[in-house]
């Protein structure tokens, strides 16, 4: 068979502009999924749920750091006052194991605040001849009631956001979806070109709206735990 050596070479920079023009496509195709150029694709809706869930995951942060400070700060204190109103209550010495549940340097101890409450109403009831053992330790039940509720400050938040932030991306899903079609009928075809920017908004919120959703659900459950 005889090939025509002169119709290759011709052929030759036909063929290298179309791998140019290949190229070319491919790095706009894998620009386009850059999270800087899928923000200049998207619709106002898309932005508005980024938005709210970069809002939703801020605070997820800011509480977590602030609930491990706070457990931090009271279970040290917690332990520090352990010991020393044991070695009063051992010496008998209510009134000073008072004097340290009400003092400063135990002022973020919720088991000072609840062995508090206790050791004064047993005091009280003393005093006045009633069942002591009983009244403290009603006392020491709604002391444990309410410390429970300030300790447990915040959680409901990192629930909420835990709850929600699946849905809130999955919003942003839905519009993207809404828009790839609308890039189809516009364009009346149905290529990737036509779909991808819909698409990649579509996938950014959801990934987002999991990114959110996870650490907010690990945070609750640990401090759910730790309370």
């Amino acid at each position: 068979m005889h090939f025509d050596l002169s119709m290759i070479h011709a052929a030759l920079p036909i063929l290298a502009q179309v791998g140019e023009e290949a190229a070319k496509a491919n790095a706009e195709m894998a620009s386009s999924f850059e999270l800087s150029h899928m923000w200049g694709q998207m619709g106002w809706v898309a932005r508005g749920v980024a938005i709210c869930l970069g809002i939703m995951s801020l605070i997820s942060i800011g509480l977590f750091i602030e609930r491990m400070l706070t457990y931090s700060r009271a279970d040290k204190q917690s332990l520090r006052f352990a010991k020393l109103v044991t070695e009063h209550l051992m010496e008998n010495k209510l009134g000073e194991a008072v004097e340290a549940a009400d003092s400063k340097q135990f002022e973020s101890s919720h088991v000072a605040r609840v062995c508090g409450a206790g050791i004064r109403e047993f005091l009280s009831g003393r005093t006045g001849g009633a069942d002591v053992v009983e009244s403290a330790r009603k006392s020491i039940e709604r002391a444990i009631q309410t410390e429970t509720l300030d300790l447990r400050r915040g959680l409901s938040a990192l629930a909420t956001v835990a709850n929600t932030a699946p849905f809130v991306g999955l919003f942003g899903t839905v519009f993207g979806i809404i828009n790839s079609f609308k890039s189809m009928a516009a364009n009346e075809s149905g290529g990737l070109t036509a779909v991808s920017g819909g698409i990649s908004e579509a996938l950014v919120t959801t990934a987002f709206g999991l990114f959110v959703a996870v650490p907010a659900v690990w945070f609750y459950n640990y401090f759910a735990n730790h309370v």
